[in-house]
């Protein structure tokens, strides 16, 4: 059990960027002095609450300072990149972190990206990931020439050859044959986790749906490794959560509940968000529940797992027993205003020191137990 912190991250849009990016910047730190294992960063162009338009960029600030914490993009937005850009930066990052890269892409979620890319169709999207990868793990495994044809895209180098010079040739990742792929998925029974299977990538499940639309995803991905005659597995698979741990029950529950509360304002913003483009259902406690049943209380009481260490070792138990044997718990990082620091630096150090060990040894007992 792999333990990682996803930022989106959210912020209140009128914060100055050099300040989000220094917070985050602590935040991370703090993770690789607590012992998390991943550091996960999501990237976006259009929008001052969730400010990184360049996930590798802010990571690569990270190489010296850390030694052990592994770094993973949530997500690329395909759509939004050339695939011989993110084939080359990719390979480039992976050996300056020599080997401490894993590389998540998606299809987006952000409806102003989609306008300033044109990118509008959902479908092609999920198209565009799929031929990219596609294409990124060619351009890894060969030498020019290149000669690669989709849909979407296509890449060629056949005449500005020399390999002498090593003119023409597109850099190859550290790792070998390239980093792990992980997929991003968000939406209840996502294809996305029929094609992780299909590939033999990561999944991500985001942190933001609710239980049943998590436990969905693995019903999709085991189903269709069962289809292909392939043993399921949950090592590769993440699923991102936010959690507040305290000293006691009622403190939790008041640094989730509370007016000034982080998890008050991100559930607030993406309730709003989400319902103007009629995509209300990704944070819905039920797919059937009317939006005004949809409120920011319910929505938070279904999302977000809350208490003192032995209660949330309780809960992350009955949590993976009802959703499926994922690998990796991504905690997801908040902002910091008021006493939300205060509240979510000691929720990190709770986490990984008092409930992720125990909950190793549980998750490691019920594999055992099912070899």
């Amino acid at each position: 059990m792999r333990l990682g912190m996803f930022m989106m991250p959210v912020h209140p849009p009128d914060r100055a960027m050099w300040s989000t990016i220094e917070e985050d910047t602590d935040k991370s730190l703090l993770a690789e002095q607590l012992g998390y294992d991943e550091l996960w960063l999501g990237e976006h162009f259009s929008a001052s609450t969730e400010p990184f338009p360049s996930p590798m960029m802010f990571f690569a600030n990270l190489l010296a300072r850390t030694k052990h914490i592994h770094f993973g993009t949530a997500v690329i937005n395909i759509p939004n990149h050339h695939p011989a850009i993110v084939a080359a930066e990719c390979a480039q990052f992976d050996h300056m972190s020599k080997g401490r890269f894993l590389m998540g892409v998606g299809p987006g979620g952000l409806v102003s990206d989609f306008e300033l890319f044109k990118n509008p169709d959902h479908n092609a999207r999920n198209r565009m990931v799929i031929e990219a990868v596609d294409m990124i793990e060619k351009i890894w495994s060969q030498d020019p020439p290149y000669d690669l044809t989709g849909e979407f895209w296509n890449i060629s180098i056949k005449e500005g050859i020399d390999a002498k010079l090593g003119i023409g040739y597109m850099p190859k990742p550290y790792q070998q044959p390239g980093p792990p792929i992980f997929i991003s998925l968000a939406s209840p029974f996502s294809s996305s986790a029929k094609t992780a299977a299909q590939k033999g990538w990561g999944m991500i499940s985001a942190n933001i749906i609710p239980t049943y639309s998590v436990a969905s995803h693995w019903k999709v991905y085991r189903e269709a490794c069962e289809a292909m005659g392939k043993r399921p597995s949950g090592d590769k698979w993440r699923v991102a959560r936010n959690l507040m741990v305290a000293p006691s029950d009622a403190e939790a529950h008041d640094r989730v509940f509370s007016a000034q509360a982080a998890n008050t304002y991100f559930y607030t913003y993406l309730r709003e968000v989400l319902n103007k483009v009629g995509m209300l259902i990704l944070l819905k406690p039920k797919g059937d529940m009317p939006d005004d049943q949809a409120t920011v209380k319910a929505i938070t009481e279904e999302c977000v797992l809350h208490g003192s260490p032995s209660t949330m070792l309780d809960k992350l138990i009955a949590f993976r027993d009802k959703v499926g044997p994922f690998g990796g718990l991504l905690q997801t990082g908040l902002d910091w205003a008021g006493k939300n620091q205060e509240w979510e630096r000691e929720s990190m150090r709770l986490l990984a020191q008092e409930v992720i060990p125990k909950f190793r040894q549980h998750c490691d007992a019920q594999k055992q137990a099912a070899e």
